[in-house]
């Protein structure tokens, strides 16, 4: 992550770095009952103060503009388990999943993918509130030179059916390397005009035992070589957030949600794909690469999103 200003966002930029610093907070939290019911010990419990140290991130004193760049490989292979020790059912799945790429070819999850690049969803936080918004994607493997520029504050994050020539033009490269066998390496930078001095926002790192923590840090930032930066576990998620296919998806209410076998939302709390419903990932995919027809097309590509995402996905011999 860099700072820079909207106007010489390309010529110039400089790295962010991550402050420290210690605030005094106030109880804000719920209280038990016995404390609600008592206000002496409620006035204790205030005028206890919330000490914290704490990680931020901001542009500098003159810079409106963060910049956000990545490289993102796109593989084929997804025909070809890494480890099956099945024989029968190896060969039963990739007979399905080369019937799936001969018949589809990847399209429809690529333009899912494009559209995400393009519009920008890997910037989460930073992408609110921010004037403009600017996505420019280079392919870097040799030879090619091909790059595409989106005014992704114009792409909605909502919805799929957009046509756009140059988002074509992406998906096709992304779907070509997914079904064949050769990779695309791209190069994407991101320009989010936040506005000047404002904060921007890394990912925050899981502190697993904060009571022995070397540094005491309530919220610990993620930075490479002390240059604030985001997980690619982060940026992948918003990749793959194409999943409008489970049940009771609605534009107006959750939205696309990221690929995953129970269709889980941590942050609300649910699991869209349900195996009692026979919508779950296990459920589609044992029918599936067995040979089995699915009841859609849809069903067809979220099990395939599934396999692009990758994960290891046996079943015990005892069952």
């Amino acid at each position: 992550m860099y700072g820079t200003t909207w106007d010489k966002r390309v010529e110039k930029s400089t790295p962010l770095a991550l402050i420290e610093k210690s605030v005094r907070g106030t109880i804000s939290n719920r209280l038990p009952k016995a404390l609600k019911d008592d206000p002496a010990k409620l006035d204790a419990k205030v005028e206890s103060p919330n000490l914290q140290t704490v990680d931020v991130c901001a542009l500098g004193q003159d810079q409106d503009t963060l910049k956000l760049t990545f490289t993102l490989k796109v593989l084929s292979g997804v025909a070809k388990p890494s480890a099956c020790n099945n024989a029968d059912f190896n060969k039963s799945y990739s007979t399905v999943a080369k019937g799936y790429i001969e018949k589809y070819g990847f399209t429809e999850l690529a333009k899912r993918y494009a559209i995400n690049i393009a519009s920008g969803r890997f910037l989460w936080r930073n992408r609110v509130g921010a004037e403009n918004i600017e996505v420019c994607v280079k392919v870097l493997n040799s030879g090619s030179g091909l790059t595409w520029k989106f005014d992704a504050a114009k792409i909605a994050l909502r919805s799929f059916d957009i046509n756009d020539s140059k988002i074509n033009e992406l998906a096709a490269q992304i779907a070509s390397a997914l079904s064949g066998d050769t990779f695309l390496l791209l190069e994407v930078t991101a320009y989010s005009q936040v506005g000047k001095a404002q904060e921007v926002y890394p990912s925050e790192e899981l502190v697993m035992d904060k009571g022995n923590s070397k540094s005491k840090k309530s919220k610990i930032l993620y930075a490479v070589n002390d240059n604030a930066a985001m997980h690619s576990q982060k940026i992948g998620n918003a990749l793959r957030t194409i999943d409008t296919w489970y049940p009771d998806f609605s534009e107006n209410e959750t939205g696309p949600i990221a690929i995953e076998p129970y269709g889980a939302v941590t942050n609300l709390g649910v699991a869209y794909r349900n195996p009692k419903n026979k919508s779950d990932f296990y459920t589609l995919f044992d029918a599936y690469a067995r040979g089995e027809a699915l009841a859609n097309v849809d069903e067809e590509h979220y099990v395939m999103a599934v396999l692009v995402r990758g994960g290891v996905f046996g079943e015990s011999d005892k069952e």
